[in-house]
């Protein structure tokens, strides 16, 4: 995961956290919001976990697909 992914991440559970916060206190407003929001940057923090992984699923099938190159010239 990129640093961005990371900042995402830890600012979606943060804001979690501060919608728990306010539903139990009855600041539902700022639980909606806060809940809305933790939602959108999660959502940005999954995207680029999956976006990385593929990257690296595809350079990993380079790489056999270059192995396996190699193995049949010899």
């Amino acid at each position: 995961m990129s640093g961005l992914g990371r900042w995402s991440l830890w600012i979606g559970v943060g804001l979690v956290v501060v919608a728990v916060v306010s539903g139990v206190l009855s600041l539902i407003p700022v639980a909606v919001i806060a809940g809305i929001l933790a939602v959108v940057v999660l959502a940005m923090a999954g995207y680029d976990a999956i976006y990385n992984a593929l990257g690296r699923a595809e350079l990993r099938r380079r790489a056999a697909k270059v192995e396996r190159e190699r193995e049949q010239g010899h």
